[in-house]
């Protein structure tokens, strides 16, 4: 699979929190950790499982950054 965006994490699957419709999949990428909220048919189609490698694919049309006064 070739995907278009650029910002993309190599991890470990290290929580996945499910609820009605959505889980949260957290990933351990160098030490900090990568969330996502996928659907739980998400999930269960990538066959996710804890200790497994994945990748986290970011794709935004900005990141904005700020700081308090």
């Amino acid at each position: 699979m070739r995907l278009s965006a650029r910002n993309r994490l190599q991890g470990i699957v290290v929580e996945i929190v499910t609820g009605a419709v959505t889980s949260h999949v957290r990933l351990n990428v160098g030490g900090a950790t990568v969330t996502s909220s996928i659907t739980n048919e998400a999930v269960e189609e990538l066959g996710l499982q804890v200790g497994q490698k994945a990748w986290a694919v970011i794709k935004a049309s900005d990141v904005m950054i700020g700081v308090e006064d």
